[in-house]
């Protein structure tokens, strides 16, 4: 927490010198917050004390909009869901539990601790303490899961005074091969056992199985009054994530703590490394080297890319196409017709014509949500 404090106060003057600090003249460049997020991880460990002291940190050197949404998330059992009452009065406004299954077998495999009913207990319990928006994480494509157990576990928490439902397929990705881990890496290595683990269950995982999975969810939650407003995300009315929504507007960001993300709405995005004790070298270098107390906070180690025009288009289209809103045409490329074409014949693609939605844009139709990234590339390039 102290490092983090630190961190903030040095991105803070960072833009205070670009844009002038909150409250003083040409204010309009610094706009008031409009969201922030707490985290990766499990931060409702924290104390709701310190809670209220980073919010305070935040609002004293950003400014937090009077109408912000502020988000924690949590794992649901009760020795880590936290003071749901103390985030509440910190100035939390929604919490989104990391539920995963409400199936005993599934979250064992999982390696969860959680029990299924303590996800409809902290939910009641957000509810109870003031939290008015109310999320579930869960996972689907899990080792072992079929469909009849994933529609039990979503049966469950329909169960719950929720507004919001986040569902991914699980994923095993391997940030060693990709090269995300190292010295300034997003990512920390994966380690021999979890790595072992990856390897029995992605030969349990099923693509056919994921894709009905998915579609029975995106009907059920339909007929439930929940709307889709991007691939893994559904809201009933007024409960979609701001948050989650400035991603893929591509709306400027800036990210705290180890392997955070940030953003600047146009061309740069920039990341912390993971490792925890680099970050605390940087940020806390009078702690971590007691011989030399002088020495200066820095920034922590990381790095960052600097998007050139096509990449930008590319961008801009792959994370529209993932939403309800879709993309306009006018950033397809005119070879890009034919591919159109076919997705609208093979019911991938849809125009949309919502109210206040120009019918020039283009959406995915549920099955094409399955093949979003195949889609995105055939239109884009």
């Amino acid at each position: 927490m102290r490092a983090v404090l630190v961190e903030l106060a040095l991105r803070a003057d960072e833009l205070d010198a670009a844009f002038g600090s909150p409250g003083a003249p040409g204010r309009a460049t610094r706009l008031p917050l409009d969201s922030v997020y707490l985290g990766g991880g499990t931060p409702s460990l924290l104390a709701a004390a310190d809670v209220a002291a980073l919010l305070e940190r935040i609002e004293r050197r950003f400014e937090i909009a009077a109408d912000a949404e502020v988000t924690i998330e949590a794992n649901p059992g009760p020795d880590e869901r936290g003071d749901l009452a103390g985030f509440r009065a910190a100035g939390v406004t929604r919490i989104s539990f990391g539920a995963q299954s409400l199936d005993v077998g599934e979250l064992k495999r999982l390696g969860r601790r959680h029990r299924p009913v303590d996800v409809l207990d902290a939910v009641e319990a957000a509810r109870r303490a003031g939290i008015e928006h109310r999320s579930v994480d869960l996972l689907y494509d899990i080792p072992g899961q079929t469909v009849a157990t994933w529609q039990r576990s979503v049966e469950r928490v329909l169960e719950a005074p929720i507004d919001h439902l986040s569902a991914y397929a699980l994923t095993l990705d391997d940030p060693d091969a990709a090269g995300l881990v190292g010295p300034t890496g997003d990512h920390l290595p994966v380690r021999p056992g979890a790595r072992r683990w990856r390897r029995t269950v992605a030969a349990e995982q099923h693509e056919d199985r994921a894709a009905d999975q998915y579609l029975w969810l995106d009907e059920r939650l339909g007929a439930a009054g929940f709307h889709w407003y991007e691939i893994s995300n559904w809201a009933r009315q007024g409960g979609a994530s701001r948050h989650n929504q400035a991603y893929w507007r591509r709306l400027p960001t800036l990210g705290l703590g180890p392997g955070a993300h940030g953003f600047d709405g146009g061309r740069r995005r920039t990341w912390n490394a993971a490792r925890l004790d680099a970050y605390l070298a940087a940020l806390l270098p009078h702690e971590a080297s007691a011989g030399h107390p002088g020495l200066t906070p820095r920034l922590p180690p990381g790095g960052g890319e600097l998007l050139d025009d096509e990449a930008i288009r590319l961008e801009t289209v792959s994370l529209a196409m993932r939403t309800d809103n879709g993309v306009g045409v006018g950033l397809l490329p005119s070879a890009a017709a034919p591919a159109v074409d076919a997705a609208v014949q093979a019911g991938l693609l849809e125009f949309a014509e919502a109210p206040g939605v120009p019918s020039t844009r283009l959406r995915l139709t549920a099955p094409g949500r399955l093949l979003a990234a195949e889609l995105a590339v055939r239109l884009a390039e």
